[in-house]
């Protein structure tokens, strides 16, 4: 394959012929003539979706009526647990696909699926203990995305191991149940463990869930609300992320998400352990959780599309900017001396720590998964940024994942299909909704 423009590791190179076999990269050739067959106008790594319930993507619009009292995240997550105890697995396949191919579309090529919906509706485990997990399976196989499963450990529903309440009922395990989840997980894709926070997990569980990681992927929720934060001062006298850092053996296979509101030392203590931080603004923003200090962060992140309220790798990276510059008052704030242009600066950024975060190897290198988005436009840096920042429609043109075009033209051949069964979905739980 021929590019006129390619964003390589350490910036745009030009003419560059990429050869590929067994869906990975064997061969990058730079600094060669047109005449050599330019095919494609500009090509990206495909982007990692670090942080994804795919299954809140049919919830998309259906919170954004204000109840009785002030809402937040917690009036949020109680809407999020009656919905979720309706959902059947046929339900969860058919909103999973959908929620991939929107993902395709919009340049994510990789899923981090943090999967906690795990039993029936009546809290009951299936007969198989990855029944769900294997409809997420199914829908990345179906649709070609490259999906690594994080199935949940959650076991309470408040710091200092308090008892679970009836809405968690299909999120919870014990250590032996995670144990055969995570097998099963595991040998339907790539797998990491992930604790889903430090409010559900007691320090001894999160002990043995580390060891079970090992250098796999371990993802965590971390100090996401304002009110998080209070509670594990009053259960620790210790801020959730400096606790995490202080008992856990952080490293660079964590990704905390929703670092939001970490202060000095807890930001100095992520970049000393080499963790990701894993950024979902528009959820952030959507939950009104607060935003986190990127542009004085040294340190690795990415970005993840968590609730799916809206699925786009742009506006992951816009809401993100914009969210510093209207703190700080200024403009272009995620820019750098070493890169000026913005949008390349956060895509660079967001592509390392996502392919950090998912045990993968980042960018367009000779070894790493044949994941490609193209881009049309002449100069790479202004056709990047216009994608970020101002083109009202997704600005993909081509993708492909290990090397197979799964996106023509902007548009995955099962999109239709896939959003018609989406919104019959969407159509019956809310007729049974209570």
């Amino acid at each position: 394959m021929f590019f006129r423009h390619v964003l390589l590791p350490h910036g745009w190179a030009d003419n560059v012929a990429v050869r590929i076999e067994a869906g990975r990269i064997t061969g990058l050739e730079t600094g060669l003539t047109a005449a050599a067959g330019a095919r494609h106008g500009i090509a990206l790594a495909g982007m990692a979706n670090l942080h994804s319930h795919s299954f809140q993507r049919a919830m998309a619009g259906l919170t954004e009526i204000r109840g009785a009292a002030q809402d937040s995240f917690w009036t949020w997550r109680e809407l999020m647990y009656r919905f979720a105890l309706q959902m059947t697995p046929d339900d969860v396949e058919a909103v999973a696909t959908h929620g991939f191919i929107e993902m395709l579309e919009s340049g994510f090529t990789d899923v981090a699926e943090f999967h906690y919906l795990h039993h029936a509706p009546d809290g009951r485990a299936y007969d198989d203990i990855g029944e769900m997990a294997s409809r997420l399976a199914a829908a990345a196989a179906r649709t070609g995305i490259a999906l690594t499963l994080l199935p949940v450990f959650y076991a309470h529903a408040g710091f200092g191991g308090l008892p679970p309440v009836p809405a968690q009922r299909r999120f919870i395990n014990d250590l032996d149940a995670y144990a055969r989840l995570y097998e099963r997980c595991a040998a339907l894709a790539p797998a990491g463990v992930a604790p889903h926070s430090l409010r559900a997990v007691t320090l001894e569980q999160l002990t043995v869930l580390s060891k079970l990681a090992g250098p796999r992927p371990v993802h965590i929720h971390i100090a996401e609300q304002t009110a998080e934060v209070e509670a594990c001062l009053a259960w620790s006298g210790m801020r959730p992320i400096a606790y995490l850092l202080d008992h856990a053996p952080v490293a660079e296979n964590w990704c905390l998400v929703h670092a939001t509101h970490a202060d000095a030392a807890e930001l100095a203590g992520m970049v000393q352990a080499g963790a990701v931080v894993g950024l979902c603004p528009v959820t952030e923003a959507s939950l009104g959780d607060g935003i986190f200090p990127a542009s004085s962060y040294a340190g690795a992140w990415g970005i993840g599309s968590d609730s799916n309220v809206l699925i786009g790798v742009a506006e992951e990276l816009r809401m993100l900017e914009y969210s510093q510059r209207l703190t700080q008052q200024r403009r272009n704030v995620m820019a750098s001396d070493t890169q000026p242009a913005t949008a390349t600066a956060l895509y660079l950024r967001a592509e390392a720590g996502g392919a950090q975060a998912l045990g993968g190897k980042a960018g367009l290198t000779v070894g790493s998964p044949a994941n490609i988005v193209t881009l049309d436009g002449d100069d790479p840096d202004i056709a990047l940024a216009a994608a970020v920042f101002t083109r009202r429609m997704p600005p993909v043109r081509d993708v492909w994942v290990h090397g197979e075009r799964r996106v023509a033209d902007g548009r995955h051949t099962m999109a239709e299909l896939a959003k018609r069964r989406f919104d019959a979905v969407v159509k019956r739980l809310l007729q049974e909704s209570p």
